[in-house]
């Protein structure tokens, strides 16, 4: 596991070029078949990309520079020397935000004096997300970044005769950031195409939710929880818990899953469909959403004041392996778990997770301790939202890490980090999943994501020259013992 963002590059952030194509031929040299990566999609205040403007949409940071260049979209110039942030190993999104944009407007200046016929395929195929997409953004960026709730009411409820009058007045940036989606699926494709070249599948995140300031809430807003001013009713989080008193407010509008079964689920189908021309592999966020969701008052500033509404249980998979047909799908099962979660997982026949550092969190006879695994799993020493192997090590209690070094009989001199990967891959798992960081056997500093925190999260960048060969025949060896080569 490792996200995109996190992977070198002069230029400030990890992106789609070159370091992408090394990181696949390393999975490769290292028996690895699986690249699992955060959700792609572009990202607004707080960096999240698990807040997202659009949910069909790429990321425009994830666009590499020097492949444009190779193109003769830009030239070296226009951004080798713009201050890309200081710390070379932390991503900057504030530094992102100033100068990406503005390099991009060049490259697309170029694209689009003379569109090449494979853009005008581009935007007739995504016609149905990519319009609305980049009206949004071009009126967003014509408010100064608002909401859209603040926008004129009759661009706020989308008139017809308002919205025709803004693509005409604002028909240059429309084409702008049609433009920029273009750059991204172009290159992202072709690095998707170098990685089935080499044997390595990419598994895709998906968000149960999207974010309210986004284009799929303003263009089909009666897919939500909305009242007729187009406020949410109530919003999505996660119960208190033990560690989290309050428990967590995502915020995030909450789906009409009336409205959605009325209609087929069409959204959804459109949804899922758009993410396997992406992926290989889709691993759906909060899954105990679609059993029973949380619903939160909208304007709480707590999660306490929840209550739980039944979500669509296994109409909606059902709807989606009839349109779809079998997809490589993995439920993130995670949190507060009833038999109707377990239930309604099996009638998937999806696997679930295993994540080992819960196990031995505690005394009991845990589903996440690998004598419990089936083999219809995936198992992560953790994932982007624990520390890492090290962190945890560091920071759980000592009678923790004793149970897991008698459990896993975990020595110096093979490494702890590395024992508890071992114990990951000798599991009878179908799928094993560990992060970069702890492949490189990282602390605390070099966690993702702490979840219920701001302004720290999403930043961790690998440092350049660790995809040694010492490294890949390491790995490769541990594949081989445990006959995950084939």
């Amino acid at each position: 596991m490792l996200h995109i963002t996190s992977l070198p590059s002069p230029y400030g952030v990890g992106t789609l070029g070159r370091e992408a194509r090394e990181f696949v031929d390393f999975l490769a040299r290292s028996g690895q078949h699986y690249w699992q990566i955060l959700p792609v999609g572009p990202t607004g205040f707080g960096d999240s990309p698990y807040q997202s403007f659009s949910t069909f949409a790429g990321n425009p940071y994830l666009i590499d520079l020097d492949d444009l260049r190779e193109e003769g979209l830009l030239e070296k110039e226009e951004y080798a020397h713009i201050d890309w942030g200081e710390d070379p190993l932390q991503v900057d999104f504030g530094a992102l935000y100033e100068g990406r944009f503005g390099v991009l407007r060049k490259a697309c200046r170029r694209l689009l004096a003379s569109p090449p016929k494979e853009f005008k395929t581009f935007c007739r195929t995504h016609q149905a997300w990519l319009e609305d997409y980049a009206l949004f953004m071009a009126l967003k960026g014509a408010h100064n970044g608002s909401c859209w709730q603040d926008w004129e009411d009759p661009l706020r409820t989308r008139q017809p005769q308002a919205l025709e009058e803004a693509r005409r007045e604002l028909a240059e940036e429309v084409d702008f950031w049609k433009g920029v989606q273009f750059l991204f699926f172009h290159q992202w494709e072709a690095l998707h195409q170098a990685a089935a070249q080499k044997g390595v599948s990419i598994l895709g995140d998906l968000p149960i939710y999207v974010a309210y300031d986004g284009a799929d809430v303003w263009a089909e807003r009666e897919q939500f929880q909305l009242d007729e001013e187009g406020w949410p009713i109530e919003v999505a989080g996660c119960p208190p818990d033990a560690f989290t008193a309050d428990g967590q407010l995502w915020g995030n509008p909450l789906f009409d899953w009336a409205k959605m079964k009325r209609d087929g689920y069409d959204w959804w189908l459109r949804r899922i469909a758009h993410q396997f021309t992406l992926f290989d592999a889709l691993r759906i966020d909060h899954f105990r959403g679609f059993e029973a969701y949380y619903a939160i008052p909208y304007g709480e500033e707590t999660a306490r004041n929840g209550r739980w509404r039944p979500g669509p249980g296994i109409d909606l998979f059902k709807a989606i392996k009839k349109a779809l047909g079998p997809r490589r799908i993995i439920a993130e099962d995670l949190g507060f778990l009833t038999e109707g979660v377990y239930k309604l997982l099996a009638a998937t026949g999806y696997p679930g997770m295993r994540v080992m550092q819960f196990g031995f969190e505690g005394r009991d006879d845990s589903s996440y301790l690998p004598h419990n695994f089936v083999p219809n799993c995936v198992v992560y020493t953790g994932t982007h939202d624990n520390d890492t192997i090290r962190g945890w090590m560091d920071h759980t209690s000592p009678d923790n890490v004793a149970y897991a070094v008698d459990y896993l009989r975990l020595t110096k001199e093979e490494g702890y980090v590395w024992g508890m990967m071992r114990g990951a891959w000798s599991s009878v798992a179908e799928l094993a999943i560990v992060t970069m960081q702890d492949l490189l056997e990282l602390g605390s500093e070099a966690r993702m994501n702490a979840p219920s925190t701001s302004g720290c999260n999403w930043k961790w960048r690998m440092p350049a020259g660790k995809l040694t060969p010492e490294l890949a025949a390491r790995l490769r060896h541990e594949m081989g013992l445990y006959r995950r080569l084939d």
